[in-house]
């Protein structure tokens, strides 16, 4: 006999922390787009990983309180796939796509570059967490067609600024480091600078699209 999968676990994590866990990641998606709008009482902090949210309790919060409230808040979304997003602009990555491995790329997906371009370029991406990295944020959208694995053999530096695929995320790296993913194009921004109020150009839950240098 199979046993089913229950939707939602949550589990402690050390004497303050939460883990929640969505069975399904369109669930995550949409709870963690919730969480931002709707932070239940006694919640300090929530951070987002690819399957998970780490949800962190002030001192004094409840701990049995707060898991109710977070089971309450998952009922809202649960199925529905999605929540209406914030009203927040989108945030534009211009892109020069001059990268090493776009030919190759556009090989596995068999299509052409211009068409890999466009496709990367007409998706709205959603920033899913932060990680690897300050500020490298893991992006993903749905119906892009784009996903291809990382590459076989990591780089043992890839340029700041680099525009990259793999494993159904888009990704800038915002610093020079070793790295295997499949670089498409190069962008100019700066995704982590100390000297901004806020480092990283990136948050969980930000939208964002690329857009082809001199397609604006």
């Amino acid at each position: 006999m199979t046993v089913p999968t229950a939707p939602l676990r949550i589990l402690p994590a050390g004497d303050r922390s939460l883990l929640v866990a969505p069975d399904r990641h369109a669930d995550l998606v949409a709870f963690i787009d919730l969480l931002r709008r709707a932070l239940p009482a006694g919640v300090h902090d929530v951070l987002p990983a690819a399957q998970t949210v780490l949800v962190t309790m002030s001192d004094t919060a409840d701990g049995r309180a707060v898991e109710e409230q977070l089971r309450q808040l998952f009922r809202r979304v649960q199925g529905a796939g999605t929540v209406e997003a914030e009203p927040e602009a989108v945030r534009v990555i211009p892109v020069r796509y001059d990268g090493p491995d776009l030919e190759s790329v556009a090989a596995q997906l068999g299509i052409s570059v211009a068409e890999l371009i466009a496709a990367h370029a007409r998706a709205v991406w959603r920033c899913s967490f932060i990680g690897f990295a300050p500020g490298f944020g893991y992006l993903e959208t749905t119906g892009s067609g784009l996903t291809v694995p990382r590459r076989t053999e990591s780089r043992t530096a890839v340029p700041a600024g680099s525009v990259a695929l793999a494993d159904g995320y888009s990704a800038v790296y915002p610093r020079r480091s070793p790295g295997g993913w499949q670089l498409i194009g190069t962008t100019d921004l700066r995704m982590w600078d100390l000297d901004r109020a806020e480092p990283s150009l990136l948050r969980p839950g930000a939208r964002v699209r690329f857009t082809e240098e001199g397609m604006q």
